[in-house]
């Protein structure tokens, strides 16, 4: 699923559980929850919830959902998050238990997905994803291709009804003509992305307000450990205080990323602050490097060569010429490789690379380390793209998982992070700022960190603006 269509689905369906705007898991279609021998999570469902064509939602329906995934036969890429399910339950109409095969901490994350309801989904079949029927605050009514969808209010919405008449989320791929039409007023919202050059405009325009706040995406410099330079930590180390991450953030992207030492941001429970820092300091960087035996040639001038391998973005490519520059000061010359989207990605999951920068979408529960660093998923089989094995760091991240505890949790994810950031397997960069801008007689909206855009139903139009 593209983050478009999440954004919608999201409008359209609810879970048993959801997040806040500080990404805690708070009760969506589940009033309570409770875990059972940590491997038994029990939910009692809200009475009363209706589907947009009327029909009472119960457990059968929370059954059916994840059970139509678990089924072989429907090939659902999103199987693999929920194969720990050994079986579910539904004693009543509004009881749901899940029976783990094994303790699996992150389990309750997975529970935010969109209930479907099972009389409609059988009907439909295949058709069913063109006419979804959900529970959420806004009705599926059209979708056109390349041009948009269009939502109405649910007026029947369990919480509180939406106090707008409904959504048209219009797909406009040129920015320039998404900046046209919000000037015109045929746009009232628009969020992420935009280029930073952009911001400026309408943070002067009275016409507008412009509301960011953090987010969750996490983007970083990716090193392939097992190259003969990069393999060794005074290079990482060098290379890390070499890029000055500071000035990026104020000059290039002006503002709309914030420099981190970490792949967590503060609204996680697992957020570790005490970590190693990177700061721009050139002269250390130089340092370290000619402890590492890689002194600056006589007859080249350099140290060593790089290719750094980046997407044909604009602003990607603007970001790498600013990193080449900064690394040539210390004595590293470093080749840009520009390739489509595909071909880059395919490389960088692939193993074919030296070193990369790519951005971490939506980052949840610290389990996204078992995907990032265990050794069991080195590339190309998992998400382990720089080749990162670390004995200690895989007996954390497996205990991690089996820990439901969550003061132990976050016991286990600080060490992880610490070790990370000593091991410096990624030279971290920064997290991403979202961004809306909104027009100025708009109220209600709020930017969630991951994007979600459920603060929909709750926006409202002030007179006389």
């Amino acid at each position: 699923m593209d983050v478009v269509s999440a954004k919608i689905t999201a409008l359209v369906f609810n879970g048993l559980l959801r997040r806040d705007e500080n990404m805690n898991l708070i009760p969506g279609l589940a009033e309570k929850w409770e875990v059972s021998d940590d491997t038994a999570y029990i939910f009692y469902l809200k009475r009363g919830i209706r589907f947009h064509d009327e029909r009472e939602m119960t457990s059968r329906d929370v059954r059916y959902t994840f059970e139509s995934i678990l089924d072989p036969a429907n090939k659902s890429p999103k199987r693999g998050g929920y194969d720990m399910i050994k079986e579910i339950r539904t004693p009543d109409d509004h009881t749901v238990i899940f029976v783990l095969k094994k303790p699996f901490a992150p389990f309750l994350e997975n529970m935010t997905l969109g209930i479907v309801p099972e009389h409609s989904a059988k009907e439909k079949g295949a058709d069913f994803s063109g006419h979804p029927i959900g529970t959420g605050p806004f009705i599926f009514k059209e979708w056109r291709q390349d041009e948009g969808v269009t939502l109405a209010s649910n007026k029947g919405y369990f919480e509180v009804s939406p106090r707008i008449d409904g959504i048209v989320y219009k797909i406009i791929p040129d920015e320039t003509i998404r900046v046209l039409e919000l000037k015109k007023g045929n746009v009232q919202l628009l969020m992420n992305p935009l280029t930073p050059d952009i911001l400026p405009l309408f943070e002067k325009n009275l016409e507008f307000k412009v509301v960011k706040k953090i987010g969750t995406n996490y983007s970083y410099i990716g090193l392939n450990l097992k190259d003969q330079i990069l393999k060794n930590i005074k290079v990482r180390q060098a290379i890390a205080h070499a890029i000055d991450r500071d000035s990026i953030c104020k000059y290039i992207l002006k503002g709309l990323a914030k420099k981190t030492e970490g792949i967590l941001t503060p609204y996680n429970w697992a957020y570790e602050p005490d970590l190693k820092g990177y700061d721009y300091n050139p002269e250390l960087s130089r340092r370290l490097l000619d402890e590492a035996g890689y002194r600056v040639s006589q007859e080249t001038g350099i140290r060593f060569r790089l290719i750094f391998k980046t997407s044909q973005n604009e602003l990607r490519k603007r970001i790498a010429e600013v990193f080449q520059e900064q690394l040539r000061k210390v004595g590293i010359e470093m080749d840009i490789r520009t390739y489509e989207w595909g071909t880059f990605f395919s490389d960088i999951k692939s193993g074919n690379f030296q070193i990369f920068s790519l951005t971490w979408v939506g980052i949840s529960d610290p389990d996204i380390f078992y995907y990032m660093f265990h050794s069991s998923n080195l590339s190309p089989v998992g998400g382990n793209r720089v080749n990162y094995e670390n004995h200690e760091v895989d007996l954390l991240l497996e205990e991690g998982r089996l820990t439901v505890s969550p003061a132990r949790r976050k016991e286990i994810y600080s060490n992880v992070q610490r070790i990370i950031s000593d091991d410096l397997p990624y030279i971290n960069l920064w997290h991403s700022v979202n961004i809306a801008i909104i027009r100025k007689n708009i109220e209600g909206f709020i930017l969630y960190p991951d994007e979600d855009m459920v603060s929909l139903k709750d926006v409202y139009f002030m007179e006389n603006s």
